[in-house]
């Protein structure tokens, strides 16, 4: 008589809920492509009635704003979220049917663009019917749950009156909790605080078999620390989640120590989804020759090359940056561009094109300046040559520092991981500030290493287009295996994501 259905959004480690009945629906926290849930809606044969927000997004371009418009759906918001579009505000202890006509329980129907709760006048006995079709139905009951932002809301889905699921937002995550410090500095602590508050009221107030059902956790930034397992419940984070088992002072402590950087991007996300951000545009880009491409880098224009590390390595366009598909395009590149910069993609297919152009679209870059696919030979002028690097393993690196002195390593993890063990002798530079500050970086071939191998990638891109010599070290950072290399590696503590 119910279902839920998750969105994956594995770019930026993020989710997304269809939940309803058997004739309607409701979307929560929906991606900027709204087509896949619509497409959801249809193979299930409901009618999207209600899409709703947890909370103003610091991390992604929302599509709730246009998904509402395209389908008729009551748009839900926090109340106390300030924006600028007609929306139905949504205050602590609201109730929507989901699965028959109606909107909350007890309102007038009534929608606005203020933030006030009050806009929701009825009578007793319309408080009396919105209460016996929410105990009947599928619904949602509104639960005030401060902490990611001051004005988070989660969504407890009742079914015959029954919890059995909370869309939780940003604020219980699996193991974890969406960071308080993407809203206002003033604000970290006593949001940190509140989230300690809001964890406790969801467990208080709710079944141990209640499914946990966030937006946030997956790999994204907005995890207060690393969210590790798929799914969870009340219950499991009871016995898991330092908000329930820390007494509130450690919670804070530990949660405002350990917090990571915030992707430069972010600061863009919020003000675009309290504005209600415009339809995307997901048809094919214009196609760019190899003149073109090259006018556009002598522009000072971004060329991406989508493709793997080892096809870029062994051959591609002089100037290019290598952000690969595969990997968390939508945050790197978002995160290293200047915003607003023109951008070019490279793709060795059609098909990995449109889905990069998919990713980009949902942090805020929204059309490609131009674009081309096929083989990197067709991307030069006549006469021209590719650029190419090394790949090499740790063990290559040690037996070249045996060799020659020469040799620059170069740490692009962030400066949490790098805490947790580096190389003894390495220069250290987050890949999110390389950038700007190449001009750092020691003279000699310069070996960029991070935990795996694709940020190495996408920073040895950024030198070679500087015009330094680079090897990416396309291998995994284990202390004990870079030891028994023979490299030094100094061991300190481990935090932050990998």
């Amino acid at each position: 008589m119910f279902f839920v259905d998750t969105l994956e959004l594995a770019g930026l480690g993020n989710r997304s809920y269809l939940a309803g009945g058997p004739d309607t629906a409701v979307a929560v926290d929906p991606p900027r492509d709204i087509d896949r849930v619509i497409a959801l809606a249809a193979r299930r044969g409901v009618r999207i009635a209600y899409v709703a927000e947890t909370h103003i997004h610091n991390d992604y371009v929302s599509g709730g704003w246009e998904l509402a418009r395209v389908t008729g759906a009551r748009y839900l918001v926090p109340a106390g979220a300030s924006v600028s579009f007609p929306h139905t505000p949504v205050a602590d202890g609201d109730v929507v049917c989901v699965d028959e006509a109606g909107g909350l329980a007890g309102a007038s129907g009534a929608s606005g663009a203020s933030g006030a709760s009050g806009a929701f006048g009825a009578s007793g006995a319309e408080e009396a019917r919105g209460a016996s079709r929410a105990d009947a139905a599928v619904a949602l009951r509104a639960v005030a749950t401060p902490g990611h932002t001051p004005h988070h809301l989660s969504y407890v889905l009742t079914v015959g009156g029954r919890a059995t699921a909370a869309f939780t937002g940003g604020s219980l995550l699996i193991g974890t909790v969406g960071r308080p410090d993407l809203v206002e500095p003033r604000l970290t602590e006593p949001l940190a605080r509140a989230q300690h508050a809001s964890a406790h009221r969801l467990a208080e107030e709710l079944d141990d078999a209640v499914r946990v059902l966030p937006t946030h956790g997956f790999g994204s930034f907005c995890s207060a620390t690393r969210s590790e397992g798929d799914a969870t419940t009340i219950g499991a984070e009871r016995t898991a989640n330092t908000a329930l088992t820390q007494d509130e002072d450690t919670f804070v402590a530990e949660l405002l120590a350990g917090l990571d950087d915030v992707p430069a991007y972010y600061a863009h996300m919020g003000p675009a989804n309290a504005a209600g951000p415009a339809p995307v545009d997901l048809t094919p880009p214009a196609p760019a020759d190899a003149a073109e491409i090259a006018a556009r880098l002598a522009a000072g224009e971004w060329v991406v090359d989508l493709r793997g590390r080892v096809a870029f390595a062994a051959g591609h366009v002089v100037g290019s940056f290598n952000f690969e598909a595969e990997g968390k395009i939508a945050t790197y590149l978002a995160w290293l561009i200047p915003w607003g910069t023109p951008v070019t993609l490279l793709a060795d297919s059609p098909r990995r094109l449109a889905d990069a152009q998919r990713e980009l679209v949902r942090v805020g870059i929204d059309r490609p300046a131009a674009a081309a696919t096929g083989d990197p030979g067709g991307w030069v002028r006549a006469g021209e040559r590719l650029g190419s690097f090394p790949l090499a393993t740790f063990a290559d690196l040690a037996e070249a520092r045996k060799e020659r002195d020469d040799v620059v390593v170069l740490d692009v993890r962030r400066a949490s991981e790098r805490a947790g063990a580096h190389i003894e002798g390495s220069a250290h530079v987050p890949l999110h500030e390389l950038h700007g500050r190449h001009g750092e970086v020691p003279d000699g071939e310069v070996w960029v290493h991070c935990g795996s191998g694709m940020r190495a990638a996408i920073g040895a891109s950024l030198l070679a287009a500087a015009g330094r010599a680079v090897v990416v070290v396309d291998d995994g950072f284990d202390a004990d295996a870079l030891a028994r290399a023979g490299l030094p590696v100094h061991a300190g503590h481990t935090c932050g994501r990998a």
